[in-house]
């Protein structure tokens, strides 16, 4: 049995969240929230870095779903410098909970994508302060986090942080400073630029190592 993707809506601060979740074919373990990169430069839930990681965890049996942010496809509003799209998936995952709560009582992975890195960090870092679950695994890939830092983040010791080594838009040197302010090892995929061009398999098998290790 093949993968089953549905299109379907959340409520944004203003307005829809276009969105398409990935069913594992097999038994659900859980969801994984996937966010996509910069919706200026064609970044959109479509994109190869999000559907391999969404690939790789509903092949672990995850629920996997992939938003698209402010004034990307059918999603409502202009793009927000992360500030919105925060705001935006904070509501998403209360709805989520509500909506599936059988599948979000399982694992939770969230992971982000380059200015998704942005979210997914400061989303959790919410999630934290106002003591609501936090996920059990945070996978950060091509790390731009401080480009578009609007708080305080904090990221649990057991982050992910996957990056290129010829990085042409996000520089290695970038991540590693991250990294360094928080503690963390960084996963670094040789001769691999911002979007993994060769390197998509090697990424996959990354996240599975990972999802394995929950």
């Amino acid at each position: 049995m093949q993968v089953r993707t549905e299109i379907l809506s959340f409520e944004g601060e203003v307005g829809n969240i276009e969105c398409a979740l990935d069913r594992p074919a097999g038994e659900v373990r859980g969801w994984a929230l996937v966010l996509h990169p910069h919706p200026l430069h064609g970044g959109a839930r479509n994109n190869k870095v999000v559907t391999t990681i969404a690939r790789a965890c509903t092949e672990h049996g995850l629920v996997a779903l992939r938003p698209n942010f402010r004034g990307v496809g059918d999603s409502a509003g202009e793009f927000d410098q992360a500030r919105g799209e925060t705001t935006d998936m904070l509501r998403l995952v209360g709805q989520f909970q509500e909506r599936y709560p059988e599948i979000a009582a399982g694992q939770w992975l969230m992971a982000g994508f380059s200015f998704g890195t942005a979210v997914a960090a400061q989303l959790y870092s919410e999630l934290a302060t106002q003591s609501l679950r936090t996920p059990d695994r945070l996978i950060l890939t091509g790390t731009a986090v401080e480009r578009f830092r609007f708080r305080d983040v904090c990221v649990p010791e057991d982050t992910v942080l996957v990056h290129g080594e010829a990085d042409e838009v996000v520089p290695l040197s970038e991540a590693m400073e991250f990294a360094r302010g928080h503690k963390l090892p960084v996963v670094v995929i040789p001769d691999s630029t911002h979007f993994f061009h060769g390197r998509l398999l090697m990424l996959r098998h990354v996240v599975q190592q990972s999802l394995r290790a929950l």
